[in-house]
């Protein structure tokens, strides 16, 4: 088993007894086995705070929510494992750290795009920075076995859109998913990863090292407990918030049975528009894409028509500005506690109590001295909304997950290993929550002249064997045109070998050549 690469952690202050009060409740309350986040929301508006939620009785709390939520609020606390109260204190313990963030119904810096879901989670774990949760967002998702052409768009496209100021999301998946974090991570606007384990864990473990950059420059988010391995049955949900948190989902590439269009039909459902880039007819990550653009999915064929839906204007000579840039504001212009509640469904008296002393719920997590920390970079960032920003001083251990290639969900085998911050974890035991429902390289001037025809018989061309080098050939290709530099780039073949391999497949029927000196597969029906 291999050791998780763990980064040095500084020590954590200790939160104020009042806040890990608090922060136990909401634990408490939001990985309650049985209780849907809907039941929560009317029993908090009903009420208040989660405390005098669990101070109810049976009557009630059935009265407001029915008798499986009454009994789901009675019942002892969850076990997650190695008992609640230790628990608490690591998920408290966690929260202290730099970056790490609690945020629940009742902070305000809780991301208002997933207020307009019937159920939002009760509480999210999040690591980086908090104001690209309320920027407006869109999705880039895809295929895990994407090809070099479906990376190459994830990645252009999220530069584009991350350059135009929109925060890109997306579920930190191989593949589409990863490429598209990269893309935006390089533009200005910075991404957003929605993860299906704990906060505190990568997976899978070859985005171990991006996983890091998104929480110093981006945001992690997780609605499962802390230790949460990855489990199949997360990933559905995963999916759900990340069509929650956007305004629009960008389909890149995406097999018929594909979990990226589960993503696209919940954010249909929410109200949220889909785009889908078309492929091939003989592609099959083509054809999820096909099928989303069939039942009404926006085609697009680049940024500017994702851009011109969500009504940016891009002119190159304009400065670079983030979306909604405005003098800043005191927290309490950010919005009412009214205002707040209409939107919670959680006591305006319970958001009030929260917000006493200027440390709500959340803010246990940013600033355990009850100070407000200052995000800083060396981009230049926009306004902070609602001030909730925190600096990511260091990036707290995150720990590796095996990974699998999985159309949807992973697998673990017994190769995979999950730890936090030292903790083994338990995973029979590990708590849910309750609503369980490569980039090319630059191109590069062959220097090799093509070699003889005389090297390449007409009988060994027409046979074609299946090596492993035209394997890769054809892999790299894909079912897109593309130039001789893009291949030798997508597969680090030498000259003189490229050209003989392509020659081989032309004369077999395999490829064609053209204008532009571009190259693409024929497909035989």
């Amino acid at each position: 088993m291999t050791t998780p690469d763990l980064l040095t952690v500084p020590a954590a202050p200790e939160l104020a007894p009042a806040l890990v009060h608090n922060l136990r409740a909401w634990l408490r309350l939001a990985h309650a086995r049985g209780l849907r986040p809907i039941e929560l929301r009317a029993l908090l508006g009903e009420f208040g705070g989660p405390e005098a939620v669990l101070d109810q009785s049976f009557g009630a709390l059935a009265a407001v929510a029915g008798e499986s939520a009454a009994k789901a609020v009675l019942a002892p606390p969850p076990c997650f494992g190695h008992g609640f109260e230790e628990y608490v204190q690591r998920a408290a313990d966690w929260a202290s750290m730099p970056g790490n963030h609690v945020i629940t119904l009742a902070d305000i810096a809780y991301p208002r795009a997933l207020l307009t879901m019937p159920d939002p989670p009760p509480l999210l774990y999040i690591k980086g920075r908090l104001d690209l949760l309320q920027a407006r967002a869109v999705a880039i998702v895809g295929s895990r076995g994407a090809t070099p052409q479906g990376i190459e768009d994830a990645r252009r496209f999220a530069r584009a859109l991350s350059d135009a100021g929109l925060t890109v999301v997306s579920g930190l998946a191989l593949g589409i998913d990863a490429a598209a974090h990269g893309g935006a991570l390089d533009g200005f606007a910075g991404t957003t990863a929605v993860i299906g384990t704990g906060a505190d864990l990568v997976y899978p473990q070859k985005n171990h090292a991006l996983a890091h950059r998104i929480a110093e420059d981006g945001a992690i988010v997780s609605e499962w407990p802390l230790g949460t391995p990855a489990r199949s049955e997360n990933f559905p949900q995963r999916n759900r918030l990340i069509a929650g948190l956007v305004e629009g989902v960008l389909i890149v590439e995406a097999a018929m049975r594909s979990g990226s269009l589960i993503t696209a039909r919940l954010a249909n459902e929410m109200g949220r528009d889909v785009f889908a880039i078309p492929g091939s007819i003989h592609a099959p990550l083509a054809r999820g894409c096909h099928r989303m653009i069939k039942q009404g999915a926006k085609l697009v064929e680049t940024p500017e028509d994702v851009l011109e839906e969500f009504g940016v204007l891009v002119d190159s000579d304009a400065p670079r500005h983030r979306f909604g840039d405005k003098p800043a504001r005191s927290r309490k212009d950010v919005t009412t506690t009214e205002r707040r509640a209409a939107e919670t469904g959680v006591a305006a008296t319970a958001i009030r109590a929260d917000q006493a002393g200027g440390s709500e719920v959340g803010n246990c997590v940013r600033a355990a001295s009850g100070k407000l920390k200052t995000y800083h970079s060396s981009r230049a960032r926009g306004v902070i909304p609602g001030n909730c920003a925190s600096r990511v001083g260091s990036t707290e251990a995150l720990c590796l997950v095996g990974e699998t290639d999985s159309a949807v969900a992973p697998k673990a085998d017994d190769a995979d290993h999950t730890e936090a911050l030292g903790h083994a974890v338990d995973r029979d035991n590990a708590a849910t929550p309750s609503n369980r429902a490569s980039e090319a390289s630059p191109e590069r001037t062959l220097t090799r002249a093509p070699p003889p025809a005389a090297t390449v018989s007409w009988a060994s061309a027409r046979a074609a064997p299946a090596t492993d080098e035209t394997t890769r050939l054809l892999t790299a290709l894909g079912h897109s045109p593309a130039t001789l530099e893009i291949l030798a780039a997508r597969t680090d073949l030498e000259g003189a070998t490229l050209q003989a391999l392509l020659l081989q497949l032309e004369l077999a029927g395999r490829i064609e050549t053209l204008p532009g000196g571009r190259f693409v597969r024929i497909e035989r029906s």
